[in-house]
């Protein structure tokens, strides 16, 4: 694994009122930066919430029939 090279520049205003952070990653940045926003596409605003509820409604599902299952083959009569 390679390590990323990436520069960052710490500005400060005469005044000392405003301080100012740069960050340039190095190459791979175009990858990164779609994941990015992909990412931040799913999981905020209304596509983000409805997301979250039906991963969670079928997270319910999927472990509600593997209860069921295993409890139909544990408790099953001979």
């Amino acid at each position: 694994m390679q390590p990323q090279e990436s520069s960052i520049q710490y500005s400060r205003w005469a005044n000392g009122s405003r301080d100012a952070v740069s960050v340039a990653a190095g190459p791979g940045t175009e990858e990164a930066s779609s994941w990015q926003r992909i990412s931040w596409k799913l999981c905020s605003g209304k596509l983000g919430i409805s997301m979250k509820v039906l991963s969670g409604v079928a997270l319910f599902w999927a472990v509600f029939i593997l209860g069921y299952v295993t409890g139909y083959y544990v408790h099953k009569c001979k």
